[in-house]
């Protein structure tokens, strides 16, 4: 009897001993399940950035030499609006101009260049450049008055203000 009673203290303490490293080897997986939904989360995360920084790179990569454009579309605009209409050996050269201008434009607005004229908007600081205040009775305070120079954003970021008269 004494053996048998031995034989049970013996698988009991087998048992618990099990017990204690299944227990362990539970909280192991655990630990390692952890582990690998962080380790995922991270690679999601760093995936994302990485995405992001593409589509940032890939939009404003044009910054750069979209701002060296603009002279180019201003220097147009200026000929449109010096030539004289009435001559008539200048008319079929001022088609060309205004032809090349505005082929020049419908191209870079494809890059996502987009014109800002704000004349009769309420003034934007974030978009328009005041070079002058003026009292006006025809327009409402802290209206565009008139647009001296159009500005322009790239893909939603301002590259160049508009420079403008603002009423008082």
């Amino acid at each position: 009897e004494a053996e048998l009673e031995e034989i049970g203290d013996e698988k009991d303490a087998k048992i618990a001993q099990l017990e204690a490293a299944l227990l362990s080897s539970e909280t192991k997986v655990k630990d390692q399940q952890d582990a690998v939904l962080r380790a995922k989360a991270e690679v999601e995360n760093m995936r994302r950035r990485t995405e992001q920084e593409i589509d940032k790179a890939r939009k404003y990569a044009l910054n750069k030499f979209a701002e060296e454009l603009l002279p180019v579309i201003d220097n147009l605009e200026r000929a449109i609006q010096a030539a004289d209409t009435e001559n008539e050996v200048i008319k079929p050269i001022l088609e060309g101009v205004e032809l090349t201008h505005k082929t020049f434009v419908d191209v870079v607005a494809k890059f996502g260049l987009k014109e800002i004229n704000p004349e009769g908007e309420t003034f934007n600081p974030e978009f328009h450049q005041a070079m002058s205040i003026q009292e006006s009775p025809d327009h409402e305070s802290n209206t565009v008055m008139f647009v001296m120079q159009k500005g322009y954003e790239l893909n939603g970021r301002v590259i160049r203000p508009a420079m403008v008269m603002v009423a008082k």
